[in-house]
């Protein structure tokens, strides 16, 4: 039923349904909302985080044409489920987390699934350091009011970037850009909600 939920919803490339059915959805949701793990709706997480409804992954990952030499950079772990979903389709994962409380969370649920190609860092997403990168494709989990130039800068020729774009609080368009050799392509995808991407790394939790 989970996987034709997904197909119903127009998600269609096998790898993607094959690992949405294989990874273990109910590990990274709260022990009270384990009977929901499988409803397809967003649900809340630790530090006022969601974990995103299976499509909206589905679908992101899909967007990105995962292969299995690429390098992923996602910006915001939450409780680890999408980094889960792109360590079995790419070659290295790394999550970046503001909250410690989540990305050690995070960490040791995908250390516990085998899933020894995700490095979860603690840090700023909006802000990396210089010396992290260039990825093969790139996708934040959280709104933007715009997306970092120096995001953008860290794609690698012929990379996506994947990421929800629009004011914090509200509805935000999925936004795909791509970098080509003579520059970037820029297409809008689906209206979706995410919780806002902040900067810094957070004080407490």
């Amino acid at each position: 039923m989970f996987q034709l939920t997904l197909r119903r919803r127009g998600i269609s490339d096998q790898a993607v349904l094959r690992t949405m059915e294989e990874v273990p959805r109910e590990l990274f949701v709260d022990e009270v909302d384990r009977e929901d793990a499988y409803r397809d709706s967003a649900l809340p997480i630790a530090c006022g985080q969601t974990i995103s409804q299976p499509f909206v992954v589905a679908y992101m990952t899909e967007q990105l044409q995962l292969k299995k030499q690429h390098r992923v950079l996602e910006i915001g772990a939450g409780s680890g489920y999408q980094a889960a979903v792109l360590s079995r389709l790419a070659g290295q994962v790394l999550t970046v987390e503001r909250y410690r409380r989540l990305a050690d969370a995070a960490r040791g649920r995908l250390e516990k699934l085998g899933c020894h190609n995700v490095e979860v860092m603690l840090g700023d997403g909006l802000n990396l350091p210089a010396n992290i990168g260039p990825f093969d494709r790139i996708i934040v989990t959280a709104a933007m009011e715009q997306i970092p130039e120096n995001l953008i800068e860290r794609l690698e020729v012929g990379g996506i970037l994947i990421a929800p774009v629009g004011p914090h609080q509200g509805v935000q368009t999925l936004i795909r850009l791509t970098r080509g050799e003579a520059g970037i392509e820029r297409k809008e995808l689906v209206d979706v909600r995410f919780v806002p991407a902040l900067p810094g790394v957070a004080r407490e939790l």
